[in-house]
This record gives structure tokens, C-alpha cells and sequence, in this order.
């Protein structure tokens, strides 16, 4: 087959030689998978990837805690993990050891069953990278094989540390280019004698693509891009490549690099030898401005199978062709066998950003269901012929106005693991209903190096009735007029946890959480157990069956990571990391543990019968009225002000949620000292080690002058309204519009 620009599956194309190497590869996966009985069958009294198996189910064999017992499940152990930012990883347990991986990089490794400190790493990271991870130096997941353990660091160097000790075996640096925004936040993936890792950074100026590395030298065995290169630079690196240019208009952006970026979903099938890749969003936003002749943009949006040995492309679905939302491919993969169609068939299931909940055959890259799992207004439906979405233009096209769009763009699914029982058949995650007013301002802009070049605003539909009041009268009148805005205002959205039959999309039972924020990873038992974690700060154990909540733990630190369970000697226990970040980042809703408690990341054990105190971070102290800012400068104007709003959002936005609780502080209550450095922290790197970057080589003196006044006159104002509640009596925690753009 050659290589199709469609939504639907192909094989790599380019030739009659690849044709025939393409058929071949498939008919040995055929013949391999036929051979060998399945190997996906759930975790047993190990763990050996976040994900527990070798199909990231994240189902546990185990049944020694019950639906019966679970109310009896106390702490064993914990670690305090020395960090404060956003856990998302999952822990992994080989040979009685207990090994994780935290903030940019770091790992630890435990004594699995008394919690005894066995060795901690701390890569050096180039901080100034934290200024391209779009949402917080988290890190999700390590790797252990070949008496290694492999993670991958926020600025892109891969560590492979001797699993007993702790001590470097080797690094390598796996950024194709370090003057771009590539970074690294997502787990690497063992495929056989080479260890696989994407990178992230697709808001900013990078053409997404994976790494793998020797496993035992850490020396580059090959790269696949994910998006075509400037054919001005001359032929492309893969004839798949080739094919996907015809995809793409000539005159693409591709300064920007396009994006595509597979910060996450990374699944290495042991039946068929293929590595499966999840990719992301289109760099900029919109096809118009990234591809402005249209076009399906491969591979963006896709789930793509490589040979690992090569890295050659054996097939490809996309899912979201053209992306033009932000749907990025990126949820993790849970690989399994069902029944379809009366046969049992190998099949991923993948419930990216766009709302949809796919079965696809993993040999052939064939779709066998798609069905919405949320509200979704971009696509009336998946064409079950072709596999393509049917586009709702009027809906959702943004490029011709302001358009409120479902799904938004933290997408009905995320990186937040869901798992699969092959017991009961169904699917069990977050769902995040939830939709975002897109617009963007006219014509293209310069690259900005290093920096966010979506050129879109955003707006999600919690704060769309506030924002619409703010806005000049005719573009709000635009917005009101549009058909998704009532619905939008009415119903703005809510996260669930719930059971799905993944080859219907039909919901068997769902549970609100506590907000949209509320949306962690999962775990579920042979035993009709599922458990996971929630922002309130509880481990929460549900009856598999009914949703029912069995147990719920408070713990004191939002949880967002999916749990995991092991067994030592005849011990079950269930470990999850704490603290909040990532997904959410910057901003924490009231409901959130890490709201009032320090965001302290720890390492929380769990076992029946448990009697290790658990002791709950300190309290935060009481919120007081945001103290007096300088006088502004005598040169500052309205429109002064009015410019450093704009760079506000256009750069900073993205990581100051400017409320009372934040991960990063609240501009609005900066101190004396803060404000008279305001210069030296913007522009010359001086809360560097903190993690607060550097921007000189994008703003001016002037531009940071600019932003100062802005963030003056909004502390003007903030201390203003808090000075009135606090005299009337009300929390001064008030909501606060959020939104994040680039112009």
C-alpha cells in the first residue's frame, strides 16, 4: 500500500522496494502474533513499566484487597521526595525494589516493602528549558531493563543509572536541536536492544520526532520525525516523509517546525514488534497559519507503528487530520485483545484530545470503532469506511472568528493513564467535558525562538460568561451569537470518573469530581478494584463495578498520578505519588489539597491493616490583601499598559496563573524587593536556579518595563478589590479569568 494522506491506515509509501518491505513486516507481525500466546494480561506481583504490563493496562492480577477488605487499607510507608511541582509518574517495582522517577528528572529507588532509601539522582537540567514545557517540569515515568534505570530529564538528556546503585552508567543528549524549544518530559520506552524516548514542545518552535538509543551505550540508533522538513533543505530523511510532504503546503511554516512533538504515548507491542507512537498538536494552532493550503498535515495527530530495529514507518492512523485544536495523540495507549466482530483481534485502545474513543487493530493500523466519549463539535462522527472524521466547519473553524470548540484543548483525555479489565471489558478513566473559545489575530507573525508561536487565545467555557463581558461590544456580541455559546454558559463543563464500553463509547457508570481540575490516572484490579487519586488530597478505592467509593484516604496532597500495586512475599501494596502541577499547572482550584497545604511531593505506600502515621503537610498560612506596589514610572501610559498585557499573555501567561494559591507566584503581590529586581529576574536570569528563566534573547528592557507596569497596575487593583472584601467581610479568593494566548 502506498501512504495515504487520510485519516485511515497505510502502510509506509515511496516505492515499490518499501511496498514490499512494508507487506512483508506485516505478514512476519502476523506470523509472530499467531505463535506466541498473549503477553498482555495485566501486571502480577510486579510492575514493570508505569504502565504495569507490556500493554500499559494498568490492571493488576493481584486480589488480596477486595471490595470486601478495602475499608481496611492503611499507610505502610511514605517518602517525602524533596520537591514541590506537579507528580505524574507512576512508580515501578522489579526485584523488591520500588524505583520512581519526580520533578525534571529525578529518581529514587526504594526497599519496596519497608520504604528504606536505596539511592536518589538529580540530574543537572538547564532550567532555562523550563521556559518551552508548557505545563510544568514534570516527568512521567522511568524505565528498568538491562539491570538499568533509564529516565529522561527536563532538557532532554537521557540518564542510564546502574539499578542497584544509582551510580551513571551512561547519558546522552537526544535533542536534535538545542536552539529550538525541544524539551522532555514523557517516560522512555525499551523496545528490545534500544530505548525509546520522544520529546515535547509543540507550542513553541520544534518539529516533533522519537529517539531511540542503544541500551547499552546510549548511542543514537536512529530518529523519526513526525512532520516533513523544508524541501528547500532537500530530500527527506524516511520516504514515508516524502509522502507525508504532499500533505503539507510548500509553503508551510516551517521556521516554526510544525509541531507534532509525541511528548507521551509511547507503547512497545512484544506481539506484533512494533513501537507504537502517539503524536501531538500542530505548531502553530491553525491549519491557515501553519499549512495555509490545508492539507492532513501528517503526521500530526496520529498513531504511527515503527520497526524499532530502523525506525521505519510500517502503518499510520491519524486521527486528527489537519489538527487545527490542539488534539494532540499524545493520551497514553492501553494495548489488549478483544473481541470484534465475532474474532479476537490485537487492538490498541486510544482516547486522544478530540473527544473520540478508539479501537484500532495494532497489526495493521485498521480502525474498528470510534465513538465520542464527550461533547465534541468539531466532527459530526468517524467515517467507518474511511476513518475519517466529518468535519463540522461552521462549528469549530476558528480562522474565520472567535468559535467555541468541544473539546477544549486539555481534550476529554489527556496524559493521565486510564485501564482496561479484560474481566468486565471495559475502560476506565478520566473524561473531561469541557469546551474553549479559540480565536487569533489576523495575518502571520515572525518566529519567536524558543518561545510560543500557537498565535491563538484561549478561553475555557468555566470563565466564558466572565470573559464575554470584557471584551469590545462587538466581538462579545459575535461571541453570543455563536450556537455552542449558550450550551457553553448553561453547561461549561465537568470532569468525571467513569466505566466505558470501549466499543460503543456507552458510559456503564460515572461519578463527578471535584471540578474540571479533577482528572487523575487509574488503576484497576482482577479483584473489581479501581483506584485512584483525587486534587482534594484523597486515595479514593471504587467498586469497579458500580463506581461505588469503598475507602477514601485523606492524605493532604492533591493527587493526580495513577496508582499501582505489587506484592512482596505475601504482602499487596499500593503506591502513588502526591503533589499537584502538570495538567493543572500553574493554577490551584479551592478544592484542591495543595490550595491550603503545602505542595510538599512525597511517596505514599499503602497496605491492609497499615499503621504508619500519616502525617499531612504543614498548612499554609492565611491569605492576606496583596501589600502596596511602587508608583509607576513618570514615561508609563495607558498604552504602556495596555502593551504589557498583551506580552503578559503572549509569555508569561502560560506559567502565572496570578491567584492567591499558585505553583508560581502571584504577580499581583510581588514585594517591594521583587519589583525594584523585576529587571534582573526577567531579563538576566536571577531566579534561574528557582526554575524562573531567562528572556532576554526575546524580550527588550523596554518589553520588561512594559509587563512591570502592566503586573503594577494589576496589583494596583488587586490590592484595591481586597482591601473592599476584607473590609465587607468576603474571601479575598475570588474567582479570576483565565487565559492563556500568544499574539
Amino acid at each position: 500500500m502506498a501512504c495515504r494522506s487520510s485519516g485511515g491506515p497505510a502502510t509506509a509509501g515511496g516505492g515499490g522496494a518499501v511496498k514490499k518491505l512494508a507487506t512483508l513486516a506485516l505478514a512476519l507481525a502476523a506470523t509472530q502474533l499467531a505463535a506466541n500466546p498473549p503477553s498482555i494480561q495485566g501486571a502480577g506481583a510486579t510492575w514493570t513499566n508505569p504502565g504495569g504490563d507490556a500493554g500499559k493496562t494498568h490492571y493488576s492480577r493481584l486480589d488480596q484487597i477486595t471490595p470486601a477488605n478495602a475499608s481496611r487499607l492503611g499507610l505502610a510507608w511514605s517518602a517525602e521526595l524533596g520537591t514541590g511541582r506537579g507528580m505524574e509518574a507512576t512508580p515501578v517495582m522489579v526485584d523488591g525494589v520500588l524505583y520512581v522517577s519526580g520533578v525534571a528528572g529525578r529518581a529514587y529507588a526504594f526497599d519496596a516493602a519497608t520504604g528504606r532509601p536505596l539511592w536518589a539522582f538529580e540530574p543537572e537540567v538547564d532550567m532555562q528549558l523550563n521556559r518551552t514545557a508548557c505545563c510544568d517540569m514534570v516527568n512521567r515515568g522511568l524505565a528498568v531493563a538491562d539491570g538499568k534505570v533509564m529516565v529522561a530529564a527536563l532538557d532532554g538528556w537521557m540518564y542510564a543509572l546502574d539499578a542497584k546503585t544509582g551510580k551513571l552508567v551512561w547519558k546522552a543528549d537526544f535533542i536534535e536541536n538545542r536552539a529550538k524549544g525541544d524539551n522532555s518530559t514523557g517516560a522512555p520506552e525499551v523496545a528490545g536492544d534500544v530505548v525509546i524516548i520522544g520529546m515535547a514542545g509543540a507550542e513553541y518552535d520544534v518539529r516533533g520526532y522519537v529517539t531511540a538509543l542503544d541500551l547499552k551505550t546510549g548511542k543514537l540508533r536512529w530518529r523519526w520525525h513526525v512532520v516533513p522538513r523544508d524541501p528547500a533543505k532537500g530530500p527527506q530523511e524516511r520516504p514515508e516523509l516524502e509522502a507525508a510532504l504532499k500533505t503539507w503546503d510548500p509553503n508551510s511554516r516551517w521556521d516554526i517546525g510544525g509541531g507534532g512533538a509525541p511528548w507521551d504515548a509511547l507503547n512497545y507491542d512484544p506481539e506484533t514488534g512494533l513501537i507504537l507512537v502517539g503524536t501531538g498538536n500542530g505548531g502553530p494552532y491553525a491549519t491557515s497559519k501553519r499549512s495555509p493550503a490545508g492539507g492532513d498535515n501528517l503526521y500530526l495527530g496520529s498513531v504511527v507503528a515503527l520497526d524499532p530495529k530502523t525506525g521505519a514507518m510500517r502503518w499510520h492512523y491519524q486521527e486528527t487530520p489537519g489538527d487545527n485544536w490542539d488534539f494532540t495523540s499524545t493520551a497514553p495507549m492501553i494495548l489488549t485483545r478483544m473481541t470484534v466482530d465475532g474474532a479476537e483481534r490485537p487492538v490498541i485502545l486510544h482516547a486522544p484530545k478530540n473527544g473520540f474513543l478508539y479501537v484500532i487493530d495494532r497489526q495493521s493500523g485498521k480502525l474498528l470503532r470510534a465513538n465520542p466519549i464527550a461533547r465534541v463539535n468539531w466532527a459530526k462522527g468517524i467515517d467507518s469506511a474511511t476513518g475519517r472524521p466529518i468535519l463540522d466547519a461552521e462549528a469549530a473553524d476558528y480562522t474565520t472568528g472567535p468559535k467555541i470548540v468541544f473539546p477544549g484543548t486539555p481534550g476529554a483525555r489527556n496524559w493521565f493513564p486510564a485501564a482496561y479489565s479484560p474481566k468486565t471489558g471495559l475502560y476506565y478513566g478520566s473524561v473531561l467535558d469541557i469546551g474553549n473559545l479559540i480565536f487569533m489575530t489576523p495575518g502571520q507573525k515572525p518566529l519567536k525562538a524558543r518561545a510560543l508561536n500557537n498565535d491563538a487565545a484561549l478561553i475555557f467555557t468555566q470563565d466564558l460568561a466572565e470573559a464575554v463581558g470584557t471584551f469590545p461590544a462587538p466581538m462579545a456580541a459575535q461571541i453570543r451569537a455563536l450556537p455552542a455559546f449558550a450550551d457553553a454558559v448553561k453547561n461549561p463543563g465537568k470532569a468525571q470518573m467513569r466505566a466505558i464500553d470501549p466499543l460503543t463509547g456507552k458510559t456503564v457508570w460515572a461519578v463527578d469530581t471535584g471540578g474540571w481540575q479533577d482528572r487523575g490516572g487509574v488503576m484497576v484490579t482482577a479483584s473489581g478494584l479501581l483506584v485512584h487519586g483525587n486534587v482534594a488530597g484523597q486515595l479514593v478505592v471504587r467498586d469497579a463495578a458500580t463506581g461505588r467509593s469503598l475507602k477514601a484516604i485523606d492524605t493532604g496532597s492533591s493527587i493526580m498520578a495513577a496508582p499501582m500495586t505489587y506484592r512482596i512475599g505475601k504482602v499487596q501494596y499500593v503506591a502513588v505519588t502526591a503533589g499537584w502541577g502538570g495538567g493543572g499547572y500553574p493554577y490551584i482550584p479551592r478544592y484542591g489539597a495543595a490550595y491550603n497545604r503545602v505542595n510538599a511531593n512525597r511517596l505514599l505506600v499503602f497496605k491492609l491493616d497499615g499503621r504508619a502515621r500519616l502525617v499531612k503537610p504543614p498548612l499554609l498560612p492565611p491569605l492576606t490583601v496583596a501589600p502596596e506596589p511602587p508608583a509607576q514610572a513618570a514615561n508609563v501610559t495607558p498604552e504602556v499598559i495596555a502593551r504589557g498585557a498583551s506580552l503578559f499573555f503572549g509569555n508569561c501567561a502560560i506559567c502565572h496563573a496570578n491567584r492567591p494559591r499558585s505553583i508560581t507566584p502571584d504577580l499581583r503581590r510581588m514585594a517591594p524587593a521583587t519589583h525594584e529586581a523585576f529587571r534582573q529576574i526577567v531579563l538576566d536570569g536571577l531566579y534561574v536556579p528557582a526554575g524562573m528563566p531567562r528572556w532576554n534573547d526575546i524580550l527588550s528592557p523596554q518589553d520588561a518595563d512594559a509587563i512591570h507596569a502592566y503586573l503594577i497596575d494589576l496589583q494596583v487593583q488587586t490590592r484595591k478589590d481586597e482591601l473592599a472584601k476584607q473590609k465587607a467581610g468576603k474571601p479575598l479568593d475570588g474567582p479570576a479569568l483565565t487565559i492563556l494566548s500568544n499574539y
